[in-house]
């Protein structure tokens, strides 16, 4: 739905042009419902409604914006997050009631109704502004006559969403549990502040994601098996270092398939399972493809860690180095840059035990710039020929134990800084 959130708050429209900026995500009955969210301390007010209604066991809808984060706008961006879902729900259940009184259909009363309490809500865009309530109200009732099952509506989801992305991301699956046809469907956005660390109902540009099933699953297996997809997926790429105010992953499961109900012991839950961190790993590594102003894609493999924890800290400390995100920017296979934050990390690093190399992506074949405390004989000229490719793997050993960690980053270029560094003659590029 065009509502032209951004404009009304800072005097500027979006730099696409007029572009959806309003969404309505509906299930035609009460769906299982799970959530993962920022673990910022400063955290907009849609999270900290969405966080308390995810941890219940259903929900029905969620209301997403583009254009304005409702972010640290005190006690008037509460009551506007809380405002959005009544208005979603009352406009909701309008809908249902004409269609049943069209259709002269009797549906059962527990699926048409619907209150605020069943509605999420999530927001993106600029910080410190406080939300056009009258274009948001309009759009969603203007929005909710609109809700249909079609691919159409789908991509409109996805672009609705959009802030500083160049493209949609959008993916689907299907396959079957108790020979029914199971599909799982999700899109998500994000490309600048995106560096996701999310917990389950936590209380504390972002990055978005909605995920959708008809998979009949208990709620509390559907919170357990999106924590564990998320944990290997958006909570391991980084763009620029940056964790949002608005961080959200939401999923909606509502059952019409009609499989035997999924419980986290059930056999047939690790094939869901697998679906699902399918789903999130294509959407979190096609954030970082789209990040602000990239040019390079990195796998970034750390093993031989002396734990998981000590890989992951020597992942971060490599993947938001400006220096190294610099030189993967020219295409420099510059290993004494890794080395460096290796060892500034916090992880227990001993120079003479590291190797640092690089590969195609998914490619066995290592081919080292240094080892064990040494570099080696291999031209910068041959490493540079992987390194200078839109993707390519980085593969990290610390020969301490058996800790490892993979992490999806993006280079740093010209571009990302022109695009983020505001500028004073515009005030609208400036402040949060």
């Amino acid at each position: 739905m065009f509502c032209d959130i951004k404009r009304i708050g800072t005097g500027k429209g979006s730099e696409k042009g007029q572009k959806r900026d309003l969404a309505l995500i509906v299930s035609d009955v009460p769906a299982a419902v799970a959530g993962m969210f920022t673990t910022n301390q400063v955290c907009a007010a849609p999270v900290k409604v969405s966080a308390r209604r995810a941890a219940t066991k259903f929900a029905r809808a969620i209301v997403v914006n583009s254009g304005n984060a409702n972010a640290c706008t005190g006690r008037q961006g509460m009551r506007d997050a809380e405002e959005m879902t009544r208005l979603t729900a009352q406009a909701v259940a309008a809908l249902y009631e004409r269609r049943n009184r069209k259709e002269s259909a009797v549906t059962d009363y527990r699926y048409r109704r619907i209150s605020a309490q069943d509605v999420l809500v999530c927001s993106t865009g600029r910080i410190g502004i406080a939300m056009p309530m009258k274009n948001v109200e309009r759009g969603i009732r203007e929005c909710a006559p609109l809700l249909a099952r079609s691919t159409t509506n789908a991509r409109q989801v996805a672009e609705a969403i959009m802030t500083s992305d160049t493209r949609r991301k959008e993916i689907a699956v299907e396959f079957k549990i108790d020979n029914c046809r199971v599909r799982i469907g999700g899109n998500c956005k994000g490309a600048g502040m995106i560096q996701p660390g999310m917990a389950v109902a936590t209380k504390h540009a972002t990055m978005l994601a909605f995920i959708t099933s008809d998979v009949a699953i208990e709620p509390g297996s559907l919170k357990r098996a999106l924590e564990i997809a998320i944990a290997q997926s958006f909570n391991r790429i980084t763009v620029d270092g940056d964790m949002s105010t608005n961080d959200a992953v939401i999923m909606l499961a509502n059952g019409l398939a009609e499989n035997s109900k999924l419980g986290a012991r059930n056999s047939r839950f690790e094939l869901f399972q697998a679906a699902l961190n399918h789903i999130c790993l294509e959407l979190a590594k096609m954030i970082v493809r789209d990040g602000e102003g990239t040019s390079r894609f990195v796998t970034l493999h750390v093993r031989g860690a002396r734990h998981a924890r000590d890989a992951e800290t020597a992942a971060r400390s490599i993947a938001n180095s400006s220096l190294v995100k610099t030189s993967w920017c020219g295409g420099d296979p510059n290993w004494g840059r890794i080395l460096c934050a290796l060892g500034y990390s916090g992880a227990k690093v001993d120079e003479a035990m590291v190797d640092v190399g690089y590969a195609k992506p998914g490619d066995r074949k290592v081919i080292f710039g240094f080892r064990r405390g040494n570099p080696t004989n291999v031209s910068l000229q041959k490493l540079a020929k992987i390194t200078s490719a839109p993707e390519f793997d980085l593969h990290v050993d610390l020969h301490a134990g058996r800790g490892e960690f993979v992490l999806y980053a993006a280079d740093l270029t010209e571009n990302y800084v022109t695009f983020n560094k505001g500028d004073v003659n515009d005030p609208a590029t400036l402040g949060g």
